[in-house]
């Protein structure tokens, strides 16, 4: 009798839980499977969009990468995601591997200072961010958005960077320094290769970032062969009044394909990087 009491409170127990994952993932899927659908439909506005297209057509990909500016947003959110990402990462890991191995005054203090600047949000700077830029003639350039994105980015990535490194044991950096190595030896070959799961959720994390932001981007960049893939497909569909919106559809598809890939590709180190960092120190 109380088995088949515990049996029925499972069933009750599991059909609920996975009726309400079902729920979640036709919530979250519903939005995606119909952008898809629409860039595939054969007219232009959105109220001639279907979530199954009835005369499938490939045309909005073509106008888009040859009869469109896309493929110069591509490039230049490119690029800009790169160096964001390469400098980022050179950036914390230095920072955190100091922080994580040296004790020397202030460093309480030091931590401390990032700690808080965690707690401000970076939009809070943009009027800052715009007279510092325009001073030092990096307005509606993509190196001064780079450092706008690096120097934002230094205050969590170093917190969970430092938390990763500080569960590698330091008998191995003395092992490394009885052999005589340097502390840029022990960074490069006994840190870096052990902190590869945090390296990897940190990088990319800094290459997602200017992929998708648009308010920094509208607010220092200027020149239209200088816009990213979020301003230039947000002006294009807003100057047609969503007369193309079959045609932002299909922009928005490549936008997020290979961010998709990256995160399918490097999900286990994701996964093994933001957990030790933020459970570990």
């Amino acid at each position: 009798m109380k088995n088949k009491k515990l049996r029925s409170k499972n069933i009750i127990k599991y059909t609920l839980m996975y009726s309400l994952l079902l729920l979640i993932a036709i919530i979250i899927l519903s939005p995606v499977v119909w952008i898809v659908g629409s860039s595939f439909n054969s007219g232009t506005s959105i109220f001639s969009s279907s979530l199954i297209p009835e005369n499938p057509t490939i045309k909005h990909y073509m106008e888009l990468l040859n009869e469109t500016d896309y493929p110069l947003w591509f490039f230049n959110t490119l690029k800009i995601a790169s160096m964001n990402m390469v400098v980022s990462v050179i950036i914390t890991m230095l920072t955190a591997y100091v922080f994580s191995r040296f004790r020397f005054k202030g460093r309480k203090q030091g931590m401390m200072t990032l700690l808080v600047l965690q707690m401000f949000p970076s939009m809070l700077a943009m009027t800052a961010i715009y007279v510092l830029l325009n001073k030092i003639n990096l307005l509606n350039t993509h190196t001064g958005l780079v450092i706008v994105y690096a120097t934002g980015q230094i205050p969590f990535n170093t917190w969970l960077v430092k938390g990763y490194l500080d569960a590698i044991p330091r008998s191995l950096d003395e092992a490394a320094k009885i052999d005589g190595a340097s502390n840029i030896d022990i960074l490069t070959k006994v840190i870096l290769p052990l902190a590869k799961p945090i390296i990897v959720f940190v990088a990319l994390q800094n290459f997602v970032g200017p992929w998708f932001d648009f308010v920094f981007p509208q607010l220092v960049l200027r020149s239209a062969d200088k816009r990213t893939l979020a301003m230039g497909l947000f002006e294009w569909i807003a100057d047609r009044q969503a007369n193309q919106f079959t045609l932002f559809a299909a922009g928005a598809i490549i936008v997020a394909v290979p961010i998709t890939i990256l995160y399918a590709y490097f999900q286990k180190h994701i996964v093994a990087g933001l957990s030790a960092g933020a459970t570990k120190g």
